[in-house]
């Protein structure tokens, strides 16, 4: 009637026909089982009355009445959500801990004649796994970054190496931030514990015996952290360097950040971030291109004066051996695929140790 989460690359929850989280809106909001759907049980208001009542009044009158929640919050999705369902349905229910809310959900849902079964320990076993793997373990993968200065379109490139045949993982496009003091999205970030999920996600769907390449990242991305297991592996990673002219960078620049172009307000305020960086006059310099629409001058200004000075001192203290670079003219679209041609082979040549550990 339960069952164990294993090694999370097992993905025991990836045989059930559906995942239920039924846990309350904000906790699956930060972080769920990959594919699971949101039934929740309790309310955010629901859970935190019934919380209240157990800690002040009475644990028993906080369970009659959080029974009494369950079943017509139960009844509700029953309804609204799962009466296409057929006889031979298997879902894979779970909660906080496999407890109350998850065990309460799968009796009816088993009342039915449904195949049920709890996810032993509930969310928390998952995110016990994930943890294991990324803070108490060796990451299985040996790496390969893809480095380059600001501006020479490496995840753009990503994808194109994946539709070559190559191993990726896009750790920007995973954390929504475009790892820059102006790389914020309007879709805002993950929380912390989302990033990793979905992190261990994209790396269970990898072929450990075959190199991943990654783009050089800081330890930061945005706010949120690389989990330990990554960022050593990516410290002593080879590094493949992509290289361009400044006119090319800062033509791609105004091209890929062209949303925030698009947000004057919010420019002026992010290029007000960088006054300890590079001081007030080159601030107001900025600022002052970014009122002209001066889009590819005021790229070209943030890589020299900012981004590729930023480099050069992270560069100092990056040990990890260039195994290979390649210089591109242009950055423009129809560019790019054959610089991903020419990047493959370029990584396909990159020797590294048989195992990671």
């Amino acid at each position: 009637m339960s069952v164990e989460i294993g090694d999370i690359r097992d993905a025991v929850w990836r045989g059930f026909d559906e995942v239920i989280d039924v846990r309350a809106p904000a906790e699956y909001a930060e972080d769920h089982v990959p594919g699971a759907i949101s039934l929740p049980v309790l309310s955010d208001a629901e859970r935190a009355r019934v919380g209240t009542i157990y800690k002040q009044d009475s644990p028993f009158d906080a369970r009659k009445i959080g029974a009494a929640l369950v079943a017509r919050n139960t009844a509700r999705h029953i309804e609204e959500h799962l009466m296409d369902r057929g006889g031979g349905w298997r879902p894979l229910v779970y909660c906080w801990r496999g407890g109350q809310r998850s065990g309460s959900f799968a009796t009816i849902l088993r009342q039915i004649g449904w195949r049920v079964e709890v996810l032993e320990g509930g969310y928390r076993s998952y995110r016990r796994a994930v943890v294991d793997s990324f803070y108490d373990a060796v990451l299985p993968f040996r790496l390969i970054r893809l480095d380059g200065n600001t501006g020479t379109a490496k995840t753009e490139l990503l994808p194109l190496l994946a539709a070559r045949g190559v191993q990726v993982v896009d750790l920007e496009g995973l954390a929504g931030h475009r790892g820059s003091i102006l790389g914020a999205r309007a879709a805002g970030q993950p929380s912390q514990k989302g990033f990793e999920t979905a992190l261990a996600e994209a790396l269970r769907l990898l072929d450990p015996a075959w190199p991943v390449v990654v783009e050089a990242e800081s330890s930061r991305i945005g706010a949120l952290r690389l989990p330990p297991a990554l960022w050593t592996a990516m410290t002593v990673a080879p590094r493949v360097v992509v290289r361009a002219p400044v006119a090319a960078r800062a033509a791609y620049l105004a091209r890929a950040y062209a949303d925030l172009l698009a947000e004057p307000e919010q420019l002026m305020a992010l290029l007000a971030h960088l006054r300890p960086h590079v001081g007030s006059d080159r601030v107001t310099q900025l600022q002052a291109l970014a009122a002209a629409s001066d889009w590819q001058t005021l790229a070209a200004d943030l890589v020299q004066h900012h981004y590729d000075p930023a480099y050069a001192r992270a560069r100092n203290r990056d040990d990890a051996p260039v195994a290979g670079q390649i210089a591109a003219d242009g950055l423009d679209e129809a560019d790019l695929p054959g610089l991903a041609d020419r990047l493959a082979l370029v990584i396909a040549e990159v020797r590294l140790p048989v195992s990671a550990a």
